[in-house]
């Protein structure tokens, strides 16, 4: 790859004009034995290969391409820094690393980091000189273990079914920031549109006066400064102005944030997410949530899309077949394509790659809970995040069933940091304590799947697979968060593909299918979404309405009619 990959800044919401992009080539080698610690390749002056970053070494992109289980692996790079860029703190952040990192700089330990899917940052200023240093990493991944959170990653060497190619290493961006000793860490905002006000709060570095600066499309919209001695300011900002950030409407405040001779660039959105009984409110009104399964896979990249305009197509591809938004599926999602989400106006749920933890097992919450708390502090302010899953289908694990006590954990630590959005404690199975209520159907005749709901339409009980583990009290929220998942592959190797069900015999015959099943959740006044399983095939997972190329399988248009038609929650259609 000639040109730097993945360029852009990687944080929208934190940005600094002082940084510096790490990506592209590297040093690279395999550590087969997991020995490398003991022989210290932190101190080698070179590494057997290199590898393109941020691109996964099972990837095309990374140069590398070896698809096998990867105990551990290295990374090695050069660096130069200035006088002027030292007279402050250096600060190095990983956008995400799989799944154990030990980070060196210079042969000295930088620090670690356990969790395959958040950022993290260290402070490397005093292991540096000025001039030439080096930057070492260390990664170990066992996603066989049963003892870290891995996703659709596949524990077989060959992907099946709905697991695919793993990833192994670094996956995201690594880059240089440069700040004063007084600076700001992070902040969190807090709309209150029936005020027409911004809660900022900032975890700060040093004394002095934090200030926060709004303007809409140009126009200035507010200020607001507050004293900080102990490392925390909040300020109330009223704005002149109020847009609301809606469906198709990403209206989005920017921000300028100043402390010292710190300057960040960030932005915001007004809206609020709120429950009345079983609906699901967005600024007031039931918005029906018109999703689709987005697993964030990439046929040259896994898990990191090729550029930034890839990130975009896949909003632009899914608006285009009549969805407003998505389950970002077994994988915390990079905040570039949130901030697509936010920018566009679209809806996402936040969701934890928990397949491959051991719910059984107390050690269980060690693995996760650090991670999910990484996940929630980073992606906490952005408007198109509604709601957040920790959890996807909880299954039991050989016979052993899963700690009820660790889901309800994780739903009263998520609701405790953020009390602004609704969470569903495991989406699917088994539901122990949730603001909504979910079920995953994948029953491919449209008759029988809305004769499950019909009862649930004039407010009786619905059709649950996992009604024996889990009991809906009929007050809260309800949808159906998968179904459909319709295979078809018609040019294809149909013996390798997969998908849920009996494939349609003909184009027709999809359409049809997908049209019943769609508009008997769509005709339920007291269904407040779906969630279609899938926008893209994924390897040998051949039900998406694009390829994995992201290339259409059907003519958009006609989708697009049957998922926008008015839901019956929307117009208050009874039954």
């Amino acid at each position: 790859m000639g040109s730097l990959p993945r360029p852009e800044h990687p944080q929208p919401q934190m940005e600094r004009s002082a940084w510096r992009s790490l990506n592209g080539a590297w040093q690279f080698a395999f550590d087969f034995g997991r020995s490398g610690l003991d022989r210290h390749f932190e101190r080698r002056d070179a590494l057997d290969t290199t590898i393109t970053v941020p691109f996964c070494p099972e990837s095309v992109l990374s140069g590398v391409h070896y698809t096998d289980f990867i105990p551990a692996v290295w990374y090695a790079r050069a660096f130069t820094l200035t006088p002027e860029e030292l007279s402050g703190r250096v600060l190095l952040h990983f956008g995400a690393v799989d799944y154990e990192a030990h980070v060196f700089v210079n042969g000295e330990p930088a620090g670690t980091h356990r969790g395959g899917y958040t950022s993290f940052c260290f402070d490397i200023t005093d292991l540096c000189r000025a001039g030439e240093n080096r930057l070492s990493v260390y990664s170990e991944d066992d996603n066989r273990s049963g003892k870290q959170p891995h996703g659709k990653q596949c524990e077989s060497f060959d992907s099946q079914g709905c697991d695919y190619t793993r990833t192994t290493g670094i996956w995201q961006t690594v880059w240089l920031e440069f700040v004063p000793e007084t600076y700001i860490q992070s902040v969190q905002y807090y709309s209150n549109i029936t005020e027409g006000t911004l809660l900022v709060q900032a975890k700060l570095c040093g004394a002095g006066t934090f200030t926060v600066k709004a303007s809409f499309e140009g126009r200035p919209c507010g200020e607001a400064s507050a004293r900080a001695e102990n490392g925390f300011a909040a300020v109330t900002l009223p704005l002149s102005e109020l847009h609301l950030w809606d469906v198709g409407r990403g209206n989005l405040y920017d921000l300028t944030l100043t402390f010292g001779g710190d300057s960040v660039k960030s932005y915001a959105g007004m809206r609020e997410v709120r429950i009345e009984g079983r609906s699901v409110l967005l600024n007031g009104r039931p918005v029906f949530q018109r999703l689709v399964l987005d697993q964030g896979f990439y046929p040259d990249g896994i898990y990191t899309a090729p550029d930034d305009s890839a990130l975009v197509r896949d909003i632009e591809l899914s608006l285009a077949a009549g969805f407003n938004g998505a389950r970002l599926h077994q994988k915390v999602f990079e905040p570039r394509f949130l901030y697509h989400c936010d920018r566009l106006g679209y809806l996402a749920w936040g969701e934890m790659a928990n397949w491959g933890l051991d719910y059984s097992d107390p050690a269980a919450l060690e693995a996760f809970l650090g991670e999910w708390l990484d996940a929630l502090g980073r992606d906490f302010n952005h408007p198109s995040i509604v709601g957040w899953c920790p959890f996807n289908e909880t299954w039991d694990r050989e016979g052993r069933r899963q700690l009820d006590s660790l889901l309800a954990m994780v739903y009263r630590v998520t609701k405790q940091l953020d009390p602004t959005r609704p969470c569903i404690d495991t989406s699917g199975n088994f539901h122990v304590v949730t603001d909504i209520y979910d079920v995953h159907d994948y029953e491919q005749d449209p008759a029988s799947f809305a004769a499950h709901y019909e009862a649930f339409r004039t407010g009786g009980a619905f059709y649950d697979a996992q009604a024996a583990r889990q009991q809906y009290d009929g007050k809260k929220p309800m949808f159906v968060s998968e179904y459909g998942g319709i295979k078809w592959n018609p040019q294809g190797d149909v013996e390798k593909a997969w998908g849920y069900g009996d494939g349609p015999a003909t184009e027709e015959a999809f359409i049809e299918r997908y049209r019943g099943l769609t508009e008997a959740l769509l005709s339920n006044p007291n269904m407040f979404g779906f969630c279609y399983t899938q926008l893209y095939d994924v390897e040998q997972e051949t039900n998406g309405l694009y390829t994995y190329n992201r290339e259409p399988k059907f003519d958009m248009a006609v989708f697009h009619a049957i998922n926008t038609q008015p839901a019956a929650c929307e117009t208050g259609a009874q039954p």
